[in-house]
Order: structure tokens, then sequence, then C-alpha cells
């Protein structure tokens, strides 16, 4: 007899939705999510989608109407709960559009529970479409099936991030003339944790100063070359989540 295909199939178009999710309850998908179901993926009645909410989790549905602007989904059945999130925020220095859209796609496929621009002296940018960024995050939490989005912040100044600090959060910061290694400084941590990345340019003396005089603040080196910000971004990052984060389970 012939196997009995996988259910949900993997190829379902996977997307994030507004609406809580629950067994039973109809979605109405318009707009954009419309045009990617029924023009590029071109679903029809019966078909399967997958669907996240950020907060109940992943659940499959069926393609009950397609219409011109809309799509008209049953959810059936809870594939997965939401997802642990490592209590992690990573507080990249703002950069050029380009590099800075890989940061927050790249945070987003490593899992990190939050986004933090910071906005310092010798960054090049200095404003964030937060819209945009969202969009950016969500395609990634969607293509590497993430059941949880993380929160993007406005930017920030780095002097208020530093004022405002958490004090049960420990601020490990990127430093080019840092000694520690940053994997013996992320394996001796436990608790809330965040990661500062600097801009193209680095942080100048006054800032470094500032820094290294906060008590929260951990400086750390990330190795015996210079990286790019978007580099440093997501390698330290990538590096937290194999030795403190969820890569460990």
């Amino acid at each position: 007899m012939p196997a009995t295909p996988a259910w949900p199939p993997k190829s379902a178009p996977r997307l994030f939705v507004q609406d809580e999710l629950g067994a039973s309850r109809a979605i109405t998908l318009e707009g954009n999510q419309a045009h990617y179901l029924s023009k590029v993926m071109r679903v029809g009645a019966g078909d399967t989608v997958i669907l996240c909410d950020n907060a109940t989790g992943e659940w499959a549905a069926r393609v009950d109407q397609v219409g011109k602007r809309r799509v008209e989904v049953i959810v059936e059945e809870r594939l997965r709960q939401r997802e642990d999130v490592s209590d992690f925020w990573l507080c990249p220095a703002l950069l050029k559009k380009d590099r800075f859209d890989l940061v927050l796609e790249k945070a987003t496929e490593l899992g990190v529970a939050e986004i933090r621009p910071v906005l310092t002296r010798r960054c090049v940018a200095d404003k964030l479409n937060l819209e945009r960024a969202q969009h950016i995050v969500t395609e990634a939490a969607e293509q590497c099936a993430r059941t949880a989005l993380p929160e993007v912040q406005v930017p920030m100044k780095l002097e208020a991030l530093l004022r405002d600090w958490p004090e049960d959060r420990a601020l490990f910061f990127a430093d080019e003339n840092g000694v520690e290694p940053a994997r013996a400084c992320f394996s001796a941590h436990s608790g809330p944790a965040a990661l500062l990345t600097g801009p193209e340019g680095g942080f100048d003396d006054t800032e470094r100063s500032l820094l290294r005089a906060h008590p929260r603040v951990q400086p750390i080196t990330l190795g015996p070359r210079i990286l790019r910000g978007e580099t440093a971004a997501i390698a330290a990052t990538a590096l937290w989540m194999g030795v403190a984060g969820d890569w460990q389970d």
C-alpha cells in the first residue's frame, strides 16, 4: 500500500496572523497575505496552511474559500505550543539599512527575545522604520519555523539605554579593547542577559568609558579580528545561544 502522506505537508505555507488562534475558529486573511496564498502559493479550498499568532503557538488550518482579495481558513488543530524563548536581548548599534536588515533577520532566526537598536555617536543611520523592521522579523520567523516573534524596540541613544538599564540583566559589551573572551563570560553567567555591539566606526572613547563605568556592563572580546557591525551582532548572538541559550537543549 502507498504510504500515507504526512500531515500537515511540509510544503504548506506558513504565516503569522494578528488573530488569536483556536480550534474551529474562522480566520480571514487579506492584503499581502491573501495575495501570497492565492497568487503565489495558489492554494485552493481544502489545502492546508500553517498559522502562528505569537501567543498560543502553531496551528494547522484548512482553506475554506479563496476570493479575489481574501482567503478564508478554518483552524483545525494545534501543532506546537509557543516556544520558550531565551531571555536574551540584542542591542545592536544602528547600521546602514541593508546591513541592519541582515541583523534583524539573523537575530530572529537565532532566537533572540528582543531587539533594542542603539544610537551611538558614530552611527551612520539615525532612523529605523519600525513597520518595515517588524515585517522583516516576521518573514524571518515564518521561514525558520519560529512560533514566537522578537520584539523590536524604537532606537534609543546609548546614554538613555544605560540610564534605564534593568538591575537584574547583565549587558555584555563587545569591546574592541576587551580582554575577557566572550565564550568564558557567557558560560559563567546565568539569568537575563543582553549583548551590545557597535556601529561601523566602533564606539568612541567617551562611550567606552561610560560603558565601563556602568555596574551591569561586562566588556568582552569577540576574538583577534575587527568585525563589521552586523558580523559582530550575528556571531556573538550565535555564540551566546550555543553556550548559554536554547541551543544547549
